[in-house]
């Protein structure tokens, strides 16, 4: 498959994830799967390079850290994938460092949290996020990043 965007055109993608998700691959595999985030990370990036995307990956379990990376995504990002982990459901920080920043961002979730313990099913970003991605397992990430890339090329237009 040819890249959809003019090759010389490069839309830096930073694909955040939160707590625990460094634990991929041995953690609960009932739930996430037995693929390891940098073996999800590889396939992402192989179909992000057809679509003309380049991913900066990163995780922390620190919630400050990952507001510090958000931060300093202004100007370096055209948009952002995130996959806050429990801190979708906690972190008020997060969610004003996403606005803050004013870069599109898809939420990810690997698990259905809609259809796990009741506290999953609230998100502190769902509500600013562009789009949201829930339960589709590691093919969420090339599906945000399939969701994001055109809307960084050619924006949605406000009525």
């Amino acid at each position: 498959m040819r890249a959809h965007y003019p090759e010389a055109m490069s839309i830096d993608v930073l694909v955040l994830n939160g707590p625990n998700l460094n634990l991929l691959g041995t953690r609960e595999p009932g739930i996430y799967g037995s693929d390891t985030l940098a073996s999800i990370e590889q396939q992402t990036q192989q179909v992000a390079t057809t679509l003309g995307v380049t991913t900066t990956w990163e995780q922390s379990n620190h919630e400050g850290t990952l507001v510090d990376l958000i931060h300093d995504a202004r100007g370096k990002f055209k948009g952002i994938v995130i996959n806050a982990g429990a801190y979708t459901h906690t972190s008020v920080a997060i969610r004003d460092a996403l606005k803050g920043v004013g870069i599109p961002f898809v939420e990810v979730h690997i698990s259905n949290v809609h259809a796990r313990e009741e506290f999953r099913a609230h998100s502190y970003l769902s509500d600013i996020a562009d789009a949201i991605i829930v339960g589709a397992g590691p093919l969420g990430y090339e599906l945000a990043i399939r969701t994001l890339a055109p809307r960084l090329v050619d924006p949605p237009k406000l009525a």
